[in-house]
């Protein structure tokens, strides 16, 4: 069965990628997506089998590496999980595969996207399937290659292609982090098996080795280098740059990278390799401060975002930043938590845009939008019940709330527990916790708003013409809506509440739990994230709908605090001065001074070029003329015998 969901996925890429004008586009789209259905069929068997029956698996497929001490077999590891992740990338890659038969319907890429789907997914399972550091890594650079693809999918046009290369070389950053972390690994524990590396992190607690010119823990180590993959992959503080340039490849491909894959395979890592952050409290640190600075950045971004997937994906970026701050402090069971309930909704938010993208033919800006409610009820009512999941509605002390609330209010009340139990960071954690939730509450409904409600502000052909999307695009939002709208209370009681040490058996993450945990949390923390988001939906609701345009008028008056937010706190113009700007005249240099100065200087145009003028000069004296040649041998005579003359006289 696990073979069926790792390989299935590669089959149909293949089949679709190589043979996709053979058989047709729409043969390429049946065999795709129903490998992926079956897959995601067979991972939720497998998730009730390992996660409630016990059933962890080991499969050694094949011998990989043997060199010297070095040994590496392909493996796929299945715990609780792994278990986890297969049902939320094969669900909602299904589902987006499905999705885009009507999305993508008159693309005349079909074959081509729909390989590039499945191998992307293909990808993703084995990086979760992995059982070792290397076999991660292989995923790992799968999943980048394939969202370069995807990304750049509509390759005529320059801003696909400059956001796929965007993409492809903010990642190259963070897996050199990564790549140097696995060769840290070995360094240490002369393996790369998560098993052995995991059973001898006590051991090595205190090891230091020389790192640049010091000498440092060699778990903290290992913890800042891997967690530097982390940051270029699931886009945060400082290597973030890439993520709302994505938005350039098709709305399925969005919400395929934002929901179940790209972006969670840092958080994936993190929590795999809980037992050695556990053990480098600096390093776990780190992670905090990095995940609670992306959310705060990224939300105060996504307040003034008009195109409407930037915002959704600048919302991806802030929710990545809790579950990452959840896992620096040790709450690794509420940051998959809040992984397994984000996929849904975010991917319900991503679907959803891009229903109403396709309604709008092909309009992405908010301020040409509005009234859209009446011509797309079903994707509003969809759209409404993602904002909801997303903003952790939710009556604390009882089981009412979407998704969201249970997972997001897991981490904000487990970060005040940290602080309780003297965890660094867990009080600032908190609050910065409850003032994104703020903000996410506000640019949520401002979507809605903006969107679906107030006057129409674009073109009234556009409006005219609107019209709610096919069922092959209904169906998908529907089964996310549920999905969005359940999962917290139905697996609340499992990932983080009572049963939560018997549902995570046999997974690396169960071991190391937060010791904060178990600590009583006062009630106004526990209603303090409702009362924000409350706020949150009626600033917004004053601005957009009592006072409609007051939010442009106020955005037109300000001078400073908008263009900063709206230019994204000008990071890409900070890295276009000091790395792209920088490498240029790095390589002018090079090429101006060392190449053409040096190099061609002394020697094509010097030694060369001076060889060359000598030649021809001396080529001048070949006339052709008997009478010339005469008179030279006549002079060389001459002065043979006068140097015969001058050295017989001595």
């Amino acid at each position: 069965m696990l073979s069926v969901i790792v390989f299935g996925p590669i089959a149909g890429a293949l089949i679709a990628g190589l043979f996709g004008r053979v058989i047709g586009d729409r043969a390429a789209q049946l065999v795709t997506t129903g490998l992926l259905l079956l897959s995601a069929i067979l991972s939720m068997v497998m998730f009730a089998q390992v996660a409630y029956g016990g059933h962890e698996q080991l499969i050694t497929l094949m011998p990989w590496f043997a060199v010297g001490d070095f040994h590496a077999a392909w493996a796929l590891r299945v715990d609780t999980l792994t278990a986890v992740m297969l049902v939320v990338v094969t669900f909602v890659s299904a589902l987006v595969h499905v999705y885009s038969w009507g999305y993508m319907a008159d693309d005349p890429g079909k074959a081509r996207f729909f390989s590039y789907l499945s191998f992307f997914t293909f990808s993703m399972l084995m990086l979760v399937t992995a059982n070792n550091f290397l076999q991660m890594f292989f995923g790992w650079e799968g999943v980048g290659l394939a969202s370069y693809l995807l990304i750049g999918f509509w390759y005529k046009r320059p801003a696909a292609n400059a956001a796929a290369v965007k993409a492809f070389v903010t990642n190259r950053v963070g897996d050199f982090g990564f790549a140097l972390g696995i060769l840290t690994v070995f360094t240490v524990f002369g393996s790369v098996n998560f098993d052995t590396v995991f059973a001898a992190a006590h051991d090595k607690a205190a090891l230091t080795i020389p790192f640049l010119w010091m000498h440092v823990n060699a778990l903290e180590l290992i913890g800042f280098l891997l967690f530097i993959g982390a940051m270029g992959k699931s886009a945060q503080f400082f290597l973030h740059v890439w993520l709302p340039d994505a938005m350039e490849g098709p709305t399925p491909v969005s919400a395929l990278i934002h929901a179940a894959t790209m972006v969670t395979a840092g958080v994936f890592l993190v929590a795999r390799c809980a037992p050695l952050y556990h053990m480098a409290p600096h390093a776990s640190l780190f992670v905090t401060i990095i995940g609670a600075a992306t959310a705060f950045f990224a939300a105060t971004v996504g307040l003034v975002q008009n195109d409407i997937k930037r915002v959704i994906a600048y919302s991806t970026c802030s929710q990545l930043g809790y579950m990452f701050m959840a896992g620096g402090l040790g709450l690794y069971d509420a940051a998959v938590f809040h992984l397994f309930t984000h996929a849904f909704f975010k991917a319900l938010l991503f679907l959803g845009a891009g229903s109403v993208i396709i309604g709008m033919h092909h309009e992405q800006d908010m301020r040409k939008m509005g009234g859209l409610a009446v011509k797309m009820p079903l994707t509003w009512i969809f759209m409404i019940i993602g904002t909801l999941a997303l903003t952790g509605f939710g009556i604390p002390g009882t089981p009412i709330g979407f998704a969201g609330f249970f997972s997001k209010d897991g981490i904000i009340e487990g970060a005040w527990e940290a602080g309780v139990a003297g965890t660094a960071f867990g009080y600032p954690a908190f609050w910065v916790g409850v003032i994104a939730a703020l903000l996410t509450s506000f640019y949520s409904w401002r979507v809605i708003f903006m969107t679906f409600h107030g006057r129409f502000r674009g073109d009234p052909k556009v409006f005219d013409h609107a019209k709610e999307s096919p069922p092959s695009m209904l169906v998908p939002l529907a089964l996310l809506a549920v999905g969005a709208t359940f999962a917290g209370v139905v697996f609340a009681g499992d990932f983080i509440g009572e049963k939560a040490q018997e549902f995570w058996r046999g997974a690396t993450i169960v071991t190391e739990l937060a010791e904060a945990e178990g600590h009583a949390v006062p009630l106004w923390v526990t209603w303090l994230p409702l009362a924000v988001t409350l706020i949150g939906f009626a600033i917004a609701w004053y601005m957009y709908i009592a006072r409609p345009g007051l939010g442009a008028r106020m955005a037109a008056r300000s001078r400073y605090l908008h263009p900063f937010l709206y230019n994204k706190w000008y990071f890409d113009e900070l890295y276009d001065f000091v790395f792209i700007r920088g490498a240029r005249k790095l390589g002018d240099l090079f090429w101006k001074g060392g190449d053409q100065r040096l190099i061609d200087g002394f020697g094509p145009n010097g030694f060369a070029a001076a060889t060359l003028a000598g030649a021809r000069r001396i080529a001048r004296l070949q006339t052709g003329y008997l009478y010339h040649y005469a008179f030279v041998m006549l002079i060389g005579l001459v002065g043979f015998i006068s140097w015969i003359l001058l050295a017989g006289g001595r």
